[in-house]
């Protein structure tokens, strides 16, 4: 079997282009999963093909770096317009990242929206490929009637319902041909030294011979060949599709690629989708790199459970057959797998960042008991899913790659699960400190009958220096503390800081025990805890509480084109700009560094994706935190802090 992915941005065509390839010579079967990942076994010339039918959405791209890895070859279906190219670039980002042989196809060239040639310009800022035009479009006034192949120079004219017909090119196409004729053939000679020298001698390079070159170089992933047509009406589907049967590498090319780097191991597999269906349990989608992958066989380290046969009726035994598996939750996804391990996926297929956090609510108490090991089954089928707790209150926080995103996650619970959840956000946080210093005496006595409880402490609490943390001294003189006492002194200071006067956990506190009293049979460990621990929270009082808010530190990864928008962006949030680079992994691409203030980081995602049409997208890392004043910090303590608990 082979095996091929097609993804693209919404709205270009996609899954009609997908149909269409599948549906060339009978009717395909189809499977589709809860990530909207679709699966299309079809025939073709005799041979059995996957189409990996991949969501459009920006925020589902990891599904369509996990359907790379089963992937001998990628078609990247794109908009007729100029203007959206930019909307490619993830998808080019990811392809080049990947080493995916590609061919690209432009989609929708029934609707007159710009020159062929301007796309494939503005789509070349994104790649480092040369992207290679192999067609050119016959038209008559703006419309596209047919195609000319620039190999085999042959022309052909569209006819709804019906296979293209052969034709005579006509004469205002024949400039436009030869010019692009002899671009595809520079284009081409660069990477075969026989065409050069045909080229050089001015010798006019046979058909055969340039078929057979273009196959070569697309499996080698030298370039990226340029098709077109109109999926809607089938045009341009039967050329492609032969194009990928005659020029997309055979499975142990892609078997070469994933083991690049992996020391005398051969893989047999890989793993690279995965869901849940309901009364099923975990299915997961493996492509075989070798013959006799059956049901018992060892893969990942242990024995492949029952395999659900292909569209065509044949067990999954073939190097190169898609197949889901159950009862294999042992095997990771995505992965690679030997017979005996599996290895982690390269780096590029790691997902974004996540952007949007929110805390999942269960609606009752019986799906709150059964919704953490849910999240935990879902992050085992969804990298672009993080589950961590919410600091404070440990109610579980899902961190997800945005609004599409969430709404598919509340969905696969309810309709998979039946586990019903309402959303709200996180609580932000924030922390406080003191602007100035504190002497307190405190004295803890209790009698109560029997032993009663002393413990007289003098202690000096100042700020510390930012960012130094808790820090805890002693200055006794003369053992008016006996040294076993002085480590609960210590203990009591820290519980004092878990909440100060404002509501919120204290840092960058220095406090020092100066002195002290004890009594010789009612001073205890618990007594001097006690002590210090009031005896700190009195001082914390009477030393100028400061809010703290974070300061977050975060790289905007974005086309060059918004970075322009940036800096008035970051600026709105009263965020810190500190510059910005070309991203050397991703042509055409930049990294805006800045810091955030932490409670602006969900209108940075929105206001991100707004400003970049959804393709922006952001790493965080936390940097520090800075005193906040004013009217700001007075709505937080009354929304959050102690002001919060008061009424």
């Amino acid at each position: 079997m082979r095996c091929f992915t097609v993804l693209g941005p919404s709205q270009t065509g996609k899954s009609t282009l997908v149909a269409k390839l599948a549906s060339l010579e009978g009717t395909p079967k189809k499977t589709s999963s809860p990530y909207n990942l679709n699966l299309l076994e079809f025939q073709f010339i005799g041979e059995t093909w996957c189409a990996l039918d991949t969501p459009g959405a920006n925020e589902a791209l990891a599904v369509a770096q996990d359907a790379l890895l089963a992937s001998d070859v990628c078609v990247l279906c794109v908009s007729p317009s100029p203007d959206d190219a930019v909307l490619a670039a993830p998808y080019l980002r990811v392809i080049e990242a990947s080493g995916t042989p590609c061919v690209l196809f432009v989609n929708r060239m029934d609707e007159p929206r710009g020159r062929l040639r301007d796309v494939i310009a503005a789509l070349q800022a994104y790649s480092n490929h040369p992207l290679v035009l192999r067609q050119v479009p016959i038209r008559e006034g703006d419309k596209v009637v047919g195609s000319c192949d620039l190999i085999s120079e042959r022309a052909w004219r569209y006819r709804e319902g019906q296979p293209s017909a052969l034709i005579e090119l006509p004469q205002n196409t024949v400039e436009r041909e030869h010019e692009a004729r002899t671009e595809m053939l520079e284009q081409l000679s660069e990477f075969d030294d026989w065409l050069l020298e045909e080229l050089i001698e001015d010798r006019e390079p046979a058909s055969d011979a340039l078929f057979t070159i273009a196959s070569r170089i697309l499996k080698e992933n030298r370039v990226i060949p340029v098709m077109f047509g109109a999926a809607s009406h089938a045009n341009g589907a039967m050329r492609l599709m032969k194009a990928l049967r005659h020029e997309a590498p055979p499975v142990a090319v892609l078997q070469a690629r994933l083991a690049s780097g992996l020391e005398d191991e051969k893989l047999s597999a890989v793993s690279f989708h995965a869901f849940h269906r309901a009364n099923v349990g975990k299915m997961v989608l493996i492509r075989s790199l070798v013959e006799g992958l059956k049901q018992g066989a060892a893969l990942g380290g242990a024995g492949l459970g029952p395999i659900q046969e292909n569209g065509n009726g044949k067990a999954a035994g073939e190097a190169g057959s898609v197949f889901a598996a159950v009862k294999s939750d042992h095997v990771p996804v995505p992965s690679l797998l030997t017979s005996g391990r599996a290895i982690e996926p390269p780096d590029w297929a790691m997902p974004p960042t996540p952007m949007l956090e929110r805390i999942l609510v269960p609606s009752s108490e019986r799906d709150e008991a059964k919704l953490s090991a849910t999240l935990a089954k879902l992050t085992e089928t969804d990298r672009g899913l993080k589950v961590t707790q919410e600091e404070g209150t440990g109610a579980l926080l899902i961190c997800a790659q945005g609004p599409v995103h969430l709404r598919e996650l509340r969905k696969m619970l309810s309709e998979v699960f039946r586990v019903e959840v309402a959303e709200r956000a996180p609580n932000p946080v924030y922390r406080e400190t003191i602007s100035k210093p504190s002497n307190v005496h405190y004295r803890h006595r209790k009698q109560t009958g029997g032993a009663g409880q002393f413990a007289d402490v003098h202690l000096s609490v100042r700020p510390n220096d930012r960012g130094q943390g808790f820090a805890f001294r002693e200055t006794v003189k003369g053992g008016t503390v006996p040294r076993n006492y002085i480590p609960s002194v210590e203990a009591g200071a820290r519980e004092a800081m878990e909440k100060g006067p404002l509501g919120f956990q204290v840092i960058d506190i220095d406090v020092t025990l100066t002195d002290g009293q004890y009594h010789s049979v009612d001073s205890s460990d618990f007594a001097f805890r006690a002590a210090a621990k009031m005896g700190v929270r009195q001082a914390l009082s009477e030393a100028s509480a400061v809010l703290m808010q974070p300061v977050i530190r975060v790289e905007i990864h974005i086309p060059s084109v918004f970075s322009g928008g940036m800096v008035t962006l970051v600026s709105s949030l009263k965020g810190q700009v500190l510059g910005f680079d070309r991203d050397e992994n991703a042509k055409g691409w930049d990294i805006f560094r800045a810091l955030v203030p932490g409670g602006a980081l969900e209108e940075l995602a929105r206001s991100l994706r707004a400003a970049t049409q959804g393709i922006g997208y952001y790493s965080k890392t936390f940097d520090h935190f800075e005193e906040l004043y004013g009217k700001e910090a007075d709505a937080i303590i009354n929304a959050h802090g102690s002001g919060a608990h008061s009424g």
